[in-house]
């Protein structure tokens, strides 16, 4: 007897191959964010290249190994979205196991350590703000400080609107009385976005902290 095929979460109650609308939807919004970050990144040369003096003495100011350990949480969080996206496509909404066992996880589980990872990125982002500020460093106080908090700050938001969605994904799978191919594919969309920042910030990190 022939064995029934297993068809992927992803494709649940649809089983068609046609890329799903909202997923292209999302990848064409995306490329409009990353013209976005683009220009922030032009503006940010172009003001240095004219105030190199300014940003060699206020890059003095920047806590590198604090910033590489946070820069790190988040981009393991990619590394834990993209698990729970697995597990998604598997159809494996909540762990079968105990919590103490990672491999028996499912997106719920995966999804709320990824919140928290990103949750900590944020955190770290206000303590430095806050150190920052206290050392003098300020939007108004030299186009440094302008081009710092404008291009970390617009990413500080988007990964905020990221957790927003991450937490709008959980609750659909608690509200919701079965995992669906919809709940699916909007797991899958907001990992996108979730990998987005992610690439963003270490473009960002490179850019602001590496490059001297």
């Amino acid at each position: 007897m022939a064995t029934a095929s297993v068809i992927p979460a992803s494709r649940l109650h649809g089983h068609h191959d046609r890329p799903s609308m909202v997923s292209v939807g999302t990848i064409i919004w995306l490329s409009s964010e990353l013209m976005f970050f683009a220009a922030l990144f032009a503006s940010y040369f172009t003001i240095r290249s004219v105030s190199p003096d300014l940003w060699h003495q206020t890059t003095e100011s920047l806590n590198i190994p604090f910033a590489s350990v946070n820069t790190t949480i988040l981009v393991l969080s990619s590394v834990t979205c993209q698990l729970g996206v697995f597990a998604a496509e598997r159809g494996q909404v909540g762990r079968k196991g105990s919590v103490l066992n990672a491999r028996l996880w499912g997106l719920r589980e995966w999804f709320v350590l990824t919140y928290i990872m990103g949750a900590v990125f944020i955190g770290g982002q206000a303590f430095e703000y806050t150190k920052l500020v206290h050392e003098g460093i300020t939007i108004p106080s030299s186009a440094y400080g302008t081009m710092f908090y404008l291009t970390t700050g617009f990413h500080g938001l988007h990964v905020t609107g990221g957790l927003i969605a991450f937490l709008f994904v959980l609750g659909r799978t608690f509200v919701a009385r079965r995992f669906t191919h919809e709940q699916a594919v909007t797991a899958i969309v907001v990992s996108y976005y979730w990998h987005f920042v992610d690439v963003v910030w270490i473009g960002l990190f490179a850019t602001i902290y590496l490059i001297k």
